[in-house]
């Protein structure tokens, strides 16, 4: 069973995730950002396109499936992908006690745009699911073409 918690630093509700800021950008002079992830089962992100700066998923506990430029791949804990800048990417979580992962990207756009999509988690643990509504996708795609990243597709079904 994965810990769906998180101790220490900033915690934020990312929508159905729980996200602490590790490292920012703002912290060294690389402009290098760490965010731990945890991520409920079935979770995907929308198919999308970070025009600016590579992803890269560092897997700590779970199963899930990438799909980058159209190829797919299954990785679990310990292993590393990455989604070059230009690739539309996305996953799902394929483990049904969810993932814990870590996200490295260079430069403040990511960064920016989960503490701006994010709330304050009111307790170290995943939020209640909730699908999104329109209103919130249409908010998720304005903040994301603000910070260098395009959706491009819809989530993994």
């Amino acid at each position: 069973m994965i810990n769906r918690t998180i101790a220490g630093k900033e915690l934020l509700w990312f929508n159905n995730t729980l996200v602490a800021i590790q490292v920012s950008s703002a912290e060294g002079e690389d402009g290098i950002c760490v965010i731990e992830h945890r991520l409920p089962y079935g979770d995907s992100p929308p198919l999308h396109v970070h025009r600016n700066e590579d992803e890269i998923f560092h897997i700590l506990e779970g199963r899930m499936r990438f799909v980058v430029d159209g190829r797919e791949r299954v990785a679990g804990a310990g292993e590393t992908i990455i989604a070059p800048k230009g690739q539309p990417h996305t996953y799902r979580v394929e483990s049904p006690e969810g993932a814990h992962t870590l996200t490295v990207t260079r430069g403040a756009n990511f960064e920016t745009m989960v503490r701006l999509a994010s709330r304050l988690a009111e307790r170290p643990e995943l939020p209640r699911p909730a699908a999104p509504t329109p209103e919130m996708i249409a908010a998720l795609t304005r903040l994301c073409g603000e910070n260098g990243i395009d959706i491009v597709g819809a989530p993994m079904g």
